[in-house]
């Protein structure tokens, strides 16, 4: 390989070395000064720039050990369910049982923790870090990004919960709002409201932050496989993530995401069953019907990922977000639009009044406050960390090049708000007009309501339609991104994942949404909440130790080094400059040793510090990093000639944004 043309490794001529004044001497001397610093990897610590996944030679291929164990494991819950329906039922209730009276109290502290775990590192220091390179530039167009971010707080579960959420609470009232509201009053109109955002807003995007957050700074900033496992390097060390523990977090969070997911492909076919029952004028159906309306849909999924026509599903969730958006317009519109407005900041407001009271409504306060807490807010917070490797990997994915400060504001108020918005329009109007005596009641099944919301306003036919038609593509749209997200964790981090392994997952995904179904019976939601309450157990303590591991890395980040250094060395200069100069004193920079050094007390050739940007694949085995020399060569003619202002020395040889995702 040949030497770049400034690379330190060129040597230069001894007649120039030795020429006394010259500029070639000056330039030897300056080399000679670089390499006398021996730092381990030829560039400070502080002055690496980042580096992207794409930088390293990672092999996409497939880990056997994560797929073998995972698909044997889904098979035979699948055959489980479906041979031992009873059996399973019977283990999954106790199991439940178990997990929500010893450890829902993990559950709600964990949510909340990531919420202000999230606001610290975005508005601290580590706030300014950014998702990639230090002069990386935002891959998405900012009203893109909130597009795509506007996308992912949109699925089944608003369609389903929308109406259905808030009348549950407005007829049988809320325990921790018993006090201040009775079911049926128009108080808890409002308090019904907020109990919905306190389960969809902030908590469910922070849960999604973190993953978010965490993988995109590993995979666009340390250059580590986009992998959840690959997270805990700072924690566990190279050879652990790559070894049977790295392994066994890749398991966890594709099982997570495989119950998760199903759960939603339930309730949509659920959803769809009851439709079809209401427009169509013919009866209940059964849990059999449901089952095939899962097959459809799950054929039309596997059609969809075999076809290769990617970009013709992503136009094909374009138009399904705009069909939403139009439901919900139509609603406003043609429903109680005044009623409507008012309601907008009675429930922002008293949301961000009431969070930490909700947040400490639990068993502690009693059996009802215990039932309550169960039922609903741990069964979302456990749906929401099933769910959060599959958002978050798609997050990370679309908020490169952003800041951490900007990341945390967007993500946790642009999809928060839109979600709460939802609830107004179609909870706030399921409650107006049940308040108007119109036959509107929770007893008549949770996947009816939103259709006997919709018999309240024109053009019913035409809106339930339009809501199956909605909610059928999320079914396929939501099974081929979760598909693609575990075959992408299957194939260590590849973006396209193989399409058999695609389809595969996809197969699974109904399989599971159908075993949950046989579990729940004649209540196939509470068939559901069990198994995604009992399943998302191993993730959520996965998510505890990865805001560790972030914390971790950002503490080490080269940005944050840099300001230790800018404090450590601003501090001693003044105070230098003012035991020796009085007020008449300039800063500038020079050596210096010991005491004066600004950092003295840091190791910068320490392993925790420097081998995260050494010359090692995904293995540890020594390979060619693309940038590095190019890093060293210019800091080294940097200090030579000087670094024109306000430009770091690597902003004119690192290529531009190479990303192709």
């Amino acid at each position: 390989m040949s030497t770049p043309p400034h690379s330190p490794d060129r040597q230069q001529s001894p007649e120039a070395a030795a020429e006394p004044g010259s500029t070639a001497g000056s330039t030897s001397r300056s080399r000679q000064i670089i390499h006398e610093l021996t730092y381990p990897h030829g560039i400070h610590p502080a002055l690496v720039p980042g580096v992207g996944v794409e930088d390293r030679k990672v092999r996409f291929d497939t880990d056997k050990a994560v797929f073998t164990i995972t698909a044997l494991l889904i098979v035979a819950f699948i055959a489980w369910g479906v041979l031992g329906t009873d059996n399973l039922s019977a283990v999954s209730s106790t199991a439940l049982s178990w997990v929500t009276a010893n450890t829902g109290w993990f559950f709600i502290l964990l949510s909340t923790a990531a919420v202000f775990f999230m606001l610290f590192i975005g508005f601290t220091r580590t706030g300014r870090i950014k998702l990639g390179r230090d002069d990386e530039e935002p891959e998405y167009s900012f009203f893109s990004w909130l597009a795509m971010l506007f996308a992912a707080g949109m699925g089944i579960g608003l369609m389903f919960y929308g109406a259905f959420e808030p009348m549950s609470y407005f007829e049988g009232g809320i325990p921790g709002f018993n006090h201040v509201a009775e079911a049926g009053s128009d108080s808890m109109v409002v308090y019904a409201l907020v109990q919905s955002a306190f389960h969809w807003a902030l908590n469910p995007w922070a849960i999604y932050a973190v993953v978010g957050v965490s993988v995109a700074y590993g995979a666009y900033r340390r250059g580590r496989a986009p992998l959840i496992s690959r997270v805990f390097t700072a924690l566990l060390g190279h050879k652990r993530v790559d070894g049977p523990l790295g392994k066994l977090i890749d398991v966890f969070a594709i099982f997570a995401t495989l119950f998760g997911t199903a759960a939603s492909l339930g309730v949509g076919a659920m959803q769809i069953g009851s439709g079809i029952s209401i427009v169509g004028g013919i009866g209940e159906l059964g849990n059999n019907a449901l089952i095939v309306i899962i097959a459809v849909l799950s054929v039309g999924f596997i059609i969809s990922a075999v076809s290769g026509v990617s970009r013709g599903i992503r136009y094909l969730s374009n138009i399904n977000l705009t069909l939403a958006f139009v439901l919900a317009l139509f609603v406003f519109f043609v429903g109680p639009t005044v009623f409507l407005l008012t309601l907008i900041p009675s429930t922002f407001s008293t949301y961000l009044q009431e969070f930490l009271f909700m947040t400490g409504q639990s068993a502690a306060w009693g059996p009802d406050s215990a039932k309550f807490s169960n039922t609903w807010t741990v069964y979302y917070w456990a749906w929401w960390l099933s769910w959060s490797p599959f958002v978050g990997m798609f997050i990370a994915k679309i908020s490169r090049g952003r800041s951490i400060r900007q990341f945390v504001t967007v993500v946790l108020v642009v999809p928060a708000s839109v979600c709460v918005l939802w609830f107004i329009v179609f909870g706030g109007s399921a409650m107006y007009f049940a308040k108007q005596g119109a036959d509107l009641s929770v007893a008549d099944g949770s996947e009816s309501m939103l259709f006997g919301l919709f018999d309240q306003l024109p053009l019913t036919g035409v809106t339930s339609v339009l809501a199956m038609v909605v909610i059928g593509i999320f079914f396929v749209t939501s099974a081929d991104s979760a598909s693609v997200v575990m075959g992408t964790m299957t194939q260590r981090g590849r973006p396209d994942p193989s399409k058999w392994i695609v389809i595969f997952w996809g197969v699974c995904l109904a399989g599971i949404a159908v075993v949950m179904l046989l579990v729940g019976g004649d209540d196939a939601l509470a068939g559901m909440q069990n198994l995604v309450i009992v399943s998302a157990l191993p993730f959520a303590v996965i998510l505890a130790l990865m805001m560790l591991a972030l914390y971790r890395d950002l503490r080490n980040d080269p940005a944050t080094l840099r300001s230790r250094f800018a404090l450590s060395a601003v501090e001693k200069a003044v105070a230098t400059g003012l035991s020796e100069h009085g007020d008449n004193f300039a800063l500038q920079v020079e050596h210096a040793e010991g005491h004066r050094a600004a950092g003295d007390s840091f190791d910068s050739h320490a392993p925790a510090i420097t081998e995260w940007y050494r010359q090692t694949d995904e293995n540890g085995d020594e390979t060619d990093f693309r940038y590095k020399s190019r890093w060293v060569s210019s800091a080294v003619d940097d200090i030579v000639d000087g670094t024109p202002e306000g430009e770091a020395p690597w902003d004119q040889t690192k290529p531009k944004n190479t990303s192709t995702h």
